[in-house]
């Protein structure tokens, strides 16, 4: 594994064309722990649709936006929450620019998440997390 890879994708990676880091999804843009999925829960806004539940929070220092996925069992077995998984992560990295600023986002998946297309996942979230 090479030092530019390791840690997955960096958003500054050296010898990365600047519009590829653009479009980049490193762990600087990722929520990770426990604690802050549980943070963001108890005092983020809800917004509600039909297949997800999306919480906001504004961040204590502002910096890029920072998005966590939470698929349970429910949805699907491993390869139906991995490819849900996988839609929302395509979202983010390509829409993550036109979405609101300086918040950090956790998305909690439906079970109906499941049947959406990457076009209807991509209407439904874009309608209601745009800045």
């Amino acid at each position: 594994m090479t030092s530019a890879r390791k840690g997955g994708a960096d958003a500054g990676a050296p010898g990365r064309p600047a519009d590829e880091r653009r479009f980049a999804f490193g762990k600087a843009l990722r929520i990770r722990r426990r604690s802050e999925f549980l943070r963001i829960q108890r005092r983020g806004r809800k917004i509600r649709t039909a297949s997800f539940v999306v919480l906001t929070m504004p961040q204590a220092l502002p910096a890029a936006s920072r998005v966590g996925f939470s698929v349970s069992k429910r949805v699907g077995n491993a390869v139906v929450r991995n490819r849900v998984k996988r839609r929302l992560r395509e979202f983010f990295r390509l829409h993550r620019e036109r979405l609101v600023r300086e918040r950090d986002i956790v998305v909690i998946a439906k079970p109906q998440a499941a049947e959406l297309s990457y076009a209807d996942l991509v209407t439904e979230l874009h309608a209601r997390l745009s800045a």
